[in-house]
């Protein structure tokens, strides 16, 4: 089903942003830098109902594969991932927001949890 391929490309993204990015330097350089457990849940559309990954940010920046995104020194985090955008909002060693794409041209959305670990 390609809705759940774009799910599941979502988070083999994040995950090859997490070993791309898994040799930054041990001082954290922008206040949401680090390792972050990332739950994303569909609420409309025949997605992927939940899946989870960790992911590394670096300097603010999310990258690698598909994945383009930042994490703004106030939280505000803005992501794209082959045609899938997400926003939200971190705020000390949390954060959530939303998400959504289309799949054959069928909406695909929910929201999205994280923790720093």
């Amino acid at each position: 089903m390609r809705s759940s391929r774009i799910h599941s490309l979502l988070f083999a993204s994040f995950l090859a942003s997490a070993a791309t990015l898994a040799s930054a330097p041990a001082s954290a350089q922008h206040p949401y830098d680090g390792l972050w457990q990332v739950t994303v849940v569909t609420k409309t559309g025949s997605c992927d109902a939940q899946t989870t990954s960790t992911v590394n940010v670096t300097d603010g920046k999310i990258s690698g594969g598909p994945v383009t995104g930042t994490v703004g020194s106030g939280g505000l985090v803005r992501v794209s991932i082959n045609g899938a955008y997400a926003n939200g909002q971190l705020s000390g060693n949390s954060g959530s927001g939303k998400w959504n794409g289309a799949s054959a041209g069928v909406a695909c959305s929910g929201r999205w949890e994280a923790s720093r670990q």
